[in-house]
């Protein structure tokens, strides 16, 4: 399951993305986690030495490498060049597993009890005043195009805050979207700005309430968000101890908040995945990007490298059904 993790900035969906990416790795599911924020705190929140993460390896200074090994033998993309990030998979391209070993993954993931990491990595001096961020995360959408994952697989992305999500495709490469919210105003309204512009695309979101201290908290969630709230966390020590540096066993988070990472889990389960919706807006968003700008570009029509009956996923359906 592709999952996204989204919020107001300081809501806490770092933390709720790294609980429970090591929570389904505890309990022996195949986990990726990757973090698509400008402030790159994943690392941290997993367990992962800091300073070290932060001298690894990072995919947004790697998109051509992964282009080169994504586009494979595809005749339609013949370089690198003539690959956008929302360029899709076809015959001939490499696609991906979670648990598979390749060049990419080898490379540029790092592995931490049981979970595959990597982040898109922060600005750098030459970005700066010259460089928009979602070219960076574009690595990210390549790889979840090609990535062919199944229900009891997850692949965590802790995405940017607000509705800067949407300033991209990458938005709909999700099989479930967990918004964690704050029982605030200002929260709220992120969600229902996240709501108004994923309508149109059949976005599944479930909300998560997060630093609850009383049932006025939930009461405020409720009103707001009706039954997408689907659980929430109240204030945690473990959470506290966990940002000051000392990370302990997720078995050890409270009961109750344990509670909620295992109803976001089934709640993603249970909608399970639908290839052909993700290839249709995976084609739907790269025409769009290759006349908005791709087109000018690389001097040729883009869109000429969807194939429309080419359904990432299929052969694994096929696969489960036999």
């Amino acid at each position: 399951m592709k999952l996204a993790f989204v919020g107001k900035g300081g809501s806490g969906k770092t933390t709720m993305a790294s609980l429970f990416a090591r929570r389904a790795a505890a309990l022996g599911h195949p986990v990726m986690a990757i973090d698509a924020d400008i402030n790159q705190h994943l690392a941290a929140a997993l367990g992962l030495d800091p300073e070290a993460a932060a001298m690894g390896p990072v995919l947004g200074e790697h998109l051509p490498d992964i282009k080169d090994y994504l586009r494979g033998a595809n005749p339609l993309i013949p370089s690198t060049d003539l690959m956008l990030k929302t360029t899709p998979p076809g015959p001939g391209s490499r696609l991906l597993t979670v648990r598979e070993a390749n060049p990419v993954f080898d490379t540029l993931f790092t592995e931490h009890e049981g979970i595959r990491f990597a982040a898109t990595g922060g600005f750098v001096d030459d970005d700066l005043g010259v460089s928009c961020y979602h070219s960076k995360v574009g690595a990210v959408e390549l790889l979840l195009n090609h990535l062919v994952d199944a229900t009891d697989e997850f692949v965590i992305v802790d995405m940017v805050a607000g509705a800067e999500a949407f300033a991209s495709g990458m938005f709909t490469r999700f099989d479930h979207t967990f918004l964690v919210c704050e029982p605030t105003l200002r929260s709220v309204g992120v969600y229902k700005q996240y709501l108004g512009y994923a309508e149109d695309y059949d976005v599944r979101i479930s909300v998560i309430g997060n630093k609850i201290d009383d049932e006025d908290d939930v009461a405020f969630l409720r009103e707001h968000v009706g039954d997408a709230l689907i659980g929430w966390c109240s204030r945690s020590r473990y959470v506290k101890a966990a940002e000051r540096g000392s990370v302990g066993p997720v078995a050890d988070l409270e009961p109750r908040n344990l509670a909620v990472l295992d109803a976001a889990r089934e709640r993603a389960v249970s909608g399970g995945k639908d290839w052909a919706k993700f290839t249709r807006q995976a084609h739907e968003f790269h025409r769009k990007a290759a006349l908005a700008w791709g087109n000018d570009r690389a001097g040729v029509d883009l869109a000429d490298q969807i194939v429309p009956d080419f359904v990432l996923g299929e052969h694994l359906l096929r696969a489960q059904t036999v």
